[in-house]
């Protein structure tokens, strides 16, 4: 069974940073593409970014020069450094663990980020 544990979040003033971590455990198959969802509070959950076990990032257009995600493959941990946030990205923030060779997606517990105005 994979476990994905977040840390990071927390309440930052508009314009402000943050950097969320997302830690993978257990057997975990390649390849495999990490990454970050979120949720606002009666909105769908959405893509932020992934990142693929080869370094391949892929972006919502929302955060795009704003937010970068990377990946270190030995220690199976995501990153995601939030610059110059906006109150529009308040969300609980979700880390996902996608199997490609098994299709099975894995979700972390979610971490609260609340940008200030």
């Amino acid at each position: 069974q994979v476990q994905l544990v977040e840390s990071g979040g927390g309440l930052v003033q508009a314009g402000g940073s943050l950097r969320l971590s997302c830690a993978a455990s257990g057997r975990i198959f390649s390849p495999n593409v990490m990454g970050w969802y979120r949720q606002a509070p009666g909105q769908q959950r959405d893509l932020v970014a992934t990142v693929t076990n080869s370094g391949s990032t892929n972006y919502a257009d929302s955060v795009k020069g704003r937010f970068t995600i990377s990946r270190d493959n030995a220690k199976n941990t995501v990153y995601l450094q939030m610059n110059s946030l906006k109150p529009e990205d308040t969300a609980v923030y979700y880390c996902n663990l996608f199997e490609r060779g098994t299709g099975f997606h894995y979700w972390g517990q979610g971490t609260h980020v609340t940008v200030s105005s």
